[in-house]
């Protein structure tokens, strides 16, 4: 801050936390001061150099404190990050030439993949059809991958000894085609790892007689899990995408203790905490900004008392949904990304390719509407200028409906033209549809918002819930356009769209802990009835898996400098009835097990858990008990945003946050809509429809039929109006 005199005056505002989450279109960024307040800043990402974007978000951030970059981030004590380059490089195939080796006899194994990888991604009318489905290549073709002679099978035991006679000539075969990294796979290492530990030396050893310097990776030292596709997929992730996007992460690292701060940047994890960059297991952080979404979501509902929340998340490029059930989300432990199977804790989460800036097209065939999945990303639509885009998005229909002002996009930094986003709505759907070019475009939101709302119910009411039970948080840049159009109907206890929308990833990454989660499978089965011993030999093993990935975890830890007392550990074991197909993920009652009452400790925690997830009727000791996994969480104590707290203002807001009327376009008719600005409302303030409530960063539209009321957090609760 500079008076007009020139000098120098340093604000007095202490920043203390750093929060990042570039989007594939737009990087939101989260600063948060001593007393807990925050400012959200919002820049066009930048995929060549992803700092860069990070900067200009920050700068744009820091203007609301009247501070620069150099003044504020020698003050912050920790930073959080989320991108999309790892993700980008894995969708794109750009990824390292990896090698593999495997079983002998097993090497198409990771070609063929599994059956369900034949499918993913599609619809079923396309998964029908031939010329509707393609598989996608292997990460790692078949003339890079080689097999050696060996065999343990499903409980551990060697069947067959190692060949090690085999394991030199296929590094040196690998080696000689170029590869920059070895993958090492075998089947059942994860209940003995002693074959492909061996491997891996050899590998090293032969590596180093040839004095090629390439990573060497075991999967029993990244995933020890099982099925065998799934773990060597996210083996080959880590080598192929992860490790090389770690350049990545220490350039936006360096590029943030160039202005000054003192600390390395963390990831968000896909487990729903926060890792170093300097973590062994980097294809955690795959997928980061939405799940800064669901964190958000479960930290804002713990501080307002709500338990069941409905996340959903519309950014340029996707819709994002989960959801918090008594506090908590769900981890899926064998999800599915880019088309693969994998072997990741990740946040149990649907994501569909439906954004504002996903592509419109008309089909030849039906001349009916088509949304996405491919999207203009930061590059908006055709009424951006430089963004060369041809196709129109859905954000050129907002900007000719009038719900986006073409003059405050990003509060202004960059001016889209609407006559050229009309020209190619006229030329692209109107006239091949024969509408006119507002009906056209109208018509192009309702479709999208009437597929978000199928959606979002097939989500909820899938799960055998309803939305009655649950309240919805909407966010990201395009989620307040859109949230009365897809909750319609579906009667929500409660509708919440918080002030800071658009940084609402990056919110959840500054409330995210700095926590490592490290799993383990098991196959611990107890019979019904079992007796004292079987129970306490039972509850000891599961105990040494603990102790196992405890280790791991002060390990990690410890890079960053971290006492074994810093670090607060949490137990978790993965139990079902035995014979069944699911387990649940359970968080231990108890610090150790090594009696026979302590295992029934467990097995009653699984048998109340159990009742409540499914039915109590259902519950089945007679089967008898499987532990099929261990999971460790150790975390340490970080700064986190505080939710806002402001006085209650009364219902009428405040004539300066009016800025007139502008017309719009709305179901068959131009009707005039109330402008507001969103940073100048107050807590209390009613605001009824039709509206638009503007915001640098974002657009909230309060269509006929609802109405919003700001309450004493910022956070607006939509509602629909009786009558309507």
């Amino acid at each position: 801050m500079v008076t007009k005199e020139g000098e120098k005056v340093v604000s007095r505002r202490k920043t203390q936390i750093l929060a990042i989450d570039a989007g594939g279109t737009m990087t939101d960024t989260f600063l948060i001061d001593d007393q807990g307040e925050f400012v959200v800043g919002k820049a066009q990402t930048t995929p060549g150099d992803e700092s860069v974007g990070l900067l200009h978000s920050a700068a744009d951030a820091l203007t609301f404190w009247d501070m620069t970059v150099e003044d504020a981030f020698p003050q912050l004590l920790t930073g959080v990050y989320s991108g999309t380059a790892m993700l980008n490089r894995l969708v794109s195939r750009k990824g390292r030439k990896v090698g593999l080796i495997v079983n002998k006899g097993m090497e198409d194994h990771h070609r063929m993949g599994r059956a369900i990888q034949s499918y993913l991604g599609y619809s079923y009318s396309d998964r029908l059809h031939l010329n509707t489905h393609r598989y996608d290549p292997p990460l790692v073709p078949r003339e890079w991958t080689r097999g050696v002679t060996e065999r343990i099978d499903l409980f551990g035991n060697v069947v067959i000894p190692l060949y090690e006679h085999e394991v030199a000539p296929a590094v040196r075969e690998l080696v000689d085609m170029g590869v920059e990294a070895i993958v090492i796979s075998l089947l059942h290492s994860y209940k003995n790892p002693v074959h492909e530990r061996r491997v891996r030396d050899i590998a090293q050893q032969t590596l180093k007689e040839l004095g090629a310097d390439l990573p060497v990776f075991a999967s029993v030292d990244y995933y020890p899990v099982r099925k065998e596709s799934h773990r060597t997929n996210t083996t080959i992730i880590e080598a192929y995408a992860a490790d090389p996007s770690r350049r990545t992460l220490e350039l936006v690292d360096e590029r943030i203790k160039e202005r000054g701060a003192r600390f390395d940047i963390r990831v968000m994890a896909s487990h729903g905490g926060t890792i170093s960059i300097k973590a062994n297991e980097l294809a955690r952080t795959l997928v980061s900004g939405p799940i800064g979404g669901v964190v958000g979501g479960k930290y804002l509902g713990e501080a307002l008392g709500i338990k069941n929340i409905v996340c959903s998340d519309i950014g340029g490029t996707s819709f994002d949904i989960a959801l918090i059930n008594q506090g908590d989300f769900t981890i899926d432990t064998s999800p599915d990304m880019a088309r693969l199977v994998l072997s990741l804790p990740l946040v149990a989460m649907d994501s569909v390719g439906a954004g504002t800036g996903s592509f419109v097209r008309v089909d030849p065939y039906t001349k009916s509407i088509v949304l996405g999945p491919d999207s203009a990303g930061y590059r908006v639509g055709v009424c951006y200028r430089e963004g060369g885009i041809e196709t129109i998005t859905v954000s050129d229909c907002h900007v000719v409906l009038g719900l986006i002002n073409p003059d405050n996009f990003l509060g202004g930094q960059i001016k889209l033209d609407r006559e050229r986003a009309y020209q190619a709505v006229k030329e692209q759907l109107a006239d091949p549809l024969g509408l006119s070019v507002e009906a056209a475009a109208y018509g192009v939101i309702e479709l999208l918002e009437s597929q978000l709302r199928n959606y979002l119910e097939s989500l909820v009411m899938g799960k055998g819930y309803s939305p009655a039970q649950f309240a919805c948080f909407s966010y990201g840049g395009g989620g307040p356009l859109h949230t009365a159009g897809y909750v319609k109907g579906l009667g929500f206890e409660d509708v919440l769209v918080p002030a800071w929308a658009a940084g609402f990833s990056a919110f959840g990454c500054g409330a995210a802990d700095f926590e490592y989660r490290y799993d383990k499978t098991l196959d611990i089965n107890v019979a019904y009835g079992a007796s004292d011993a079987e129970r306490r030999t039972a509850g000891s093993t599961l105990q040494e898996a603990w102790n196992e990935l405890t280790e791991k975890v002060h390990e990690e830890f410890e890079k960053n400098g971290f006492r074994r007392s810093d670090v607060q550990l949490r137990l978790y074991y993965r139990m079902q009835y035995q014979g069944q197909l699911n387990d649940l993920e359970i968080e231990s009652p108890l610090t150790s097990v090594t009696s026979a009452a302590e295992w029934d400790q467990l097995t009653a925690t699984f048998e109340d858990t159990y009742g409540r997830v499914y039915a109590r009727a259902a519950r089945s000791p007679e089967l008898g008990y499987t532990v099929t996994g261990a999971i460790v969480r150790g975390s340490v104590d970080v700064p986190k945003p505080k939710i806002p707290e402001e006085p209650y203002a009364g219902e009428t807001p405040p004539q300066s946050a009016f800025h007139g009327q502008r017309e719009v376009y709305w179901d068959g008719k131009f009707i005039k809509a109330d402008i507001w600005e969103m940073e100048a409302l107050k807590a209390g303030n009613r605001i009824r429809a039709f509206a638009i409530i503007e915001s640098p960063a974002t657009t909230f539209v309060v269509p006929p039929g609802f109405e919003a009321v700001l309450d004493t957090h910022r956070i607006f609760h939509l509602r629909q109006t009786s009558g309507e």
